[in-house]
């Protein structure tokens, strides 16, 4: 005891001191570790726009949102599913921040009464107007009625709570997008499109002109005589900065890709596991359990014919007994050993009619089992008393698919695996003129069927195959030595020069990933690979990256150009693109003096023999119209024309397309004819309803062009 209590009295300082730093390097590691921290200052937004941030969270929490809603509609959502949805999901909280602000300037705001009006009035928003649940099964119609009763009966139709979590979340959505909807209303309602300009496009179309011109194309002037600078092309695009500014910072990558592919050990490896266990399967008594057990893929046991069987095997896997056993061979990828089951005649296709009545739609409910008992159960009784089928489906069945066939369907045996097991276990294995009601519950739909069997095709066998199937992958061993390689490439080629030495000499596929935005989250021919694009934008032009791990290969990065928002990089295709235009340009110029002093068509065409050059006549050339007959579409050329500045028998020079024209005008005419009043009106109308159409969408667009958006690409 007394050693301890010396231990005690010389070291209690230096104890406590080891306790604080060990408390201060946990919190430290706590906050450096956790992107929401906000300890010491840490910036736990997702963008920051105007200077005011867009918290993560909330970014987050609108993801979730957008893949209720998305995934609800859908059979799951993939990666780049989800890539899009997080993509939108900023974009749309970048356009309502700003949309927010200029709405609280000018005092617009989302009353509770028109809140209530939105989703419970007579005429709610067009979004709840199409919601599958508020929808009258007789009239296919919204009521008003069904969105609270909907509401308090949500929890007993579905105790999951997936379709009041759907609906709440829509109902969020919809209120949301309110005032933006408001604040673009209050653009397109001032949209307007003025008779008078109509009426000014109807008499430009009857202005005629008859001309004369020779055109001396851009082909007579050599190439190597126009000679074009990059000061010409910076000129250019400044005067042109609208054409060639960008939106939103960008980045380029060049890459290489070391691809995992399986060695020779991993096919044997593979191929070894299913010649060690053939002699099992073949005697396995549950051979479902043997599949599940033992298998890459899970057990199916679908029946297939012969001639809808598409493989290479096909005669021999049909020539085995019921419990024979193929294999293993190699297809599609995969090693397999097929073994048969079962046999059973079915018919190659079947006719059939049918009446459904749903319980839900993807997951929403929309009746009690009982009501659509009795609902079914009402059409079958008119079906009894001599009613028309059709009659009756258009009345009562909620497959609009088949409403345009009077509920009649065709399937061939190969659509069996994708209808409903219940009914389609009935069709082929039920016979002609049979009728029978069929409960089906899946993830689509749930409901009642009417069928009745019409007509059956021809009988053949089918064959129910059970498959043990071992995926060819990179074991442990081929794995570590591809990614060695991409570590010892990335390790010995830190700089540009080295990356495109190293990728020279030893002969390796270089690759290009182009316009990589802050909001991306997939790489074209990459992959999705949210840590290389935020590299992207913490390194420095020509900085080589670490390995990254993306799908099945390691990929080693070059940043090879930074793109930021406003005029374009000076790239080779940007160049090519400008030197086009401006060679273009001083070949027009070079042509128009070359035959300045030329004070009439005939000398231009008698000093252009050398290229066919000769005088041809476009007569009736129409003023609301960019093509000229004999010249084709020339915009510029009959805007000139009609503008005023062309005088008779004066030799005009006017660059277009594909030369310089010569014009020298012999009359301008004007056709006579009434204007009709009532094509005026659909015109005007028709171009007025375009420009609404357009113009609130092109409104927010503006606003996120004008927007200081700054990505915080580290909390993506």
């Amino acid at each position: 005891m007394s050693v301890i209590q010396n231990i005690r009295n010389k070291y209690a300082g230096v104890t406590i001191a080891l306790i604080v730093l060990a408390l201060i390097g946990f919190i430290l590691m706590d906050a450096f570790s956790n992107r929401s921290s906000s300890i010491f200052g840490s910036d736990n937004s997702i963008a920051k726009v105007n200077g005011e941030k867009l918290d993560y969270m909330d970014y987050s929490r609108r993801v979730q949102n957008y893949e209720v809603l998305y995934g609800s509609s859908q059979q799951g959502l993939t990666d780049d599913m989800r890539a899009q949805l997080q993509q939108q999901a900023l974009k749309d909280m970048i356009k309502e921040t700003l949309i927010l602000d200029e709405c609280e300037q000018l005092g617009l705001e989302t009353t509770e009464a028109e809140k209530k009006d939105m989703i419970y009035g007579m005429d709610p928003d067009p979004a709840v107007k199409q919601y599958q649940p508020f929808l009258n099964r007789e009239t296919n119609q919204f009521d008003p009625q069904y969105v609270r009763a909907f509401e308090e009966q949500v929890d007993q139709l579905d105790p999951s709570g997936k379709a009041r979590a759907h609906w709440e979340t829509m109902k969020d959505y919809i209120l949301r997008n309110n005032l933006p909807n408001k604040y673009s209303a209050l653009f397109t309602g001032g949209a307007y499109m003025p008779r008078f300009m109509i009426e000014f496009k109807k008499k430009n179309d009857m202005k005629k002109a008859d001309l004369d011109f020779v055109k001396v194309g851009y082909e007579t002037m050599d190439d190597n005589n126009i000679q074009v600078t990059d000061a010409d092309i910076k000129e250019y695009m400044k005067k042109h900065s609208g054409e060639y500014s960008v939106e939103e910072a960008s980045r380029t990558i060049e890459y290489v890709a070391f691809t995992v592919v399986p060695s020779s050990e991993d096919t044997m490896a593979a191929l070894g596991t299913l010649q060690d266990i053939k002699a099992d399967f073949e005697t396995a008594k549950d051979a479902e359990s043997f599949v599940n057990r033992n298998s890459d893929d899970t057990y199916e046991g679908k029946y297939v014919m012969k001639k809808g069987y598409m493989s290479l095997y096909s005669d021999s896997i049909f020539s085995l007994p019921v419990d024979g056993v193929f294999g293993p061979y190699f297809e599609n990828g995969t090693y397999k050993l097929v073994r048969v089951t079962d046999k059973k005649i079915y018919p190659d296709s079947v006719k059939c009619r049918h009446i459904l009545v749903k319980t839900e739609d993807r997951r929403n409910p929309i009746m009690s089992d009982s009501l659509a008992k009795l609902r079914l159960d009402s059409a079958i009784q008119e079906l009894k008393s001599g009613v028309d089928f059709n009659t009756v489906v258009q009345k009562y069945s909620d497959d609009e698919g088949s409403k345009g066939t009077a509920g009649e369907y065709t399937f061939t045996f190969d659509q069996k695996p994708n209808l409903s097991k219940e009914f389609a276990d009935f069709i082929f294995d039920g016979k002609e003129g049979q009728k029978e009601t069929v409960k089906v519950e899946n993830g689509a739909y749930s409901g009642y069927h009417y069928i009745e069997i019409m007509d059956q095709g021809e009988k053949h066998e089918a064959r129910q195959l059970a498959f043990v199937s071992k995926g060819l992958f990179a074991g442990d061993v081929t794995e570590n030595h591809i990614y060695g390689l991409a570590s010892a490439f990335a390790s010995e080629n830190v700089t540009a020069e080295k990356f495109d030495e190293a990728v020279k000499e030893q002969k390796l596929g270089k690759r290009v990933a182009d316009n990589i935005l802050p909001t991306s989250f997939t790489i074209p021919g990459v992959g999705s690979s949210r840590e290389l694009i935020r590299w992207t934008y913490n390194a420095e032009l020509g900085d080589v990256s670490q390995v990254f791990p993306v799908a099945n290969n390691y990929v080693v990065a070059k940043l090879s150009e930074v793109q930021d928002k406003g005029i374009m990089n000076l790239t080779d295709d940007v160049k090519i693109t400008i030197e086009d235009v401006i060679r273009r340009e001083k070949k027009a110029q070079a042509i128009k003096d070359k035959y300045k002093s030329a004070n009439n068509l005939s000398a231009i065409a008698s000093q252009g023999q050398n290229f066919n050059a000769e005088i041809m006549t476009a007569d009736s050339v129409s003023g609301g119209s960019p093509f000229i007959g004999p010249i084709g579409y020339e915009p510029k050329v009959a805007g000139y024309i009609f503008s005023g500045e062309l005088k008779p028998n004066v030799v005009t020079p006017v660059r277009g397309e594909g030369g310089v024209l010569f014009l020298s005008l012999k009359k301008m005419y004007s056709v006579s004819a009434a204007i009709d009043t009532a094509a005026v009106t659909r015109e005007r109308n028709m171009e007025e309803s375009q420009i609404k159409n357009s113009i609130g969408q092109s409104v927010q667009e503006d606003m996120v062009k004008r927007a200081s958006v700054k990505y915080n690409t580290n909390n993506f």
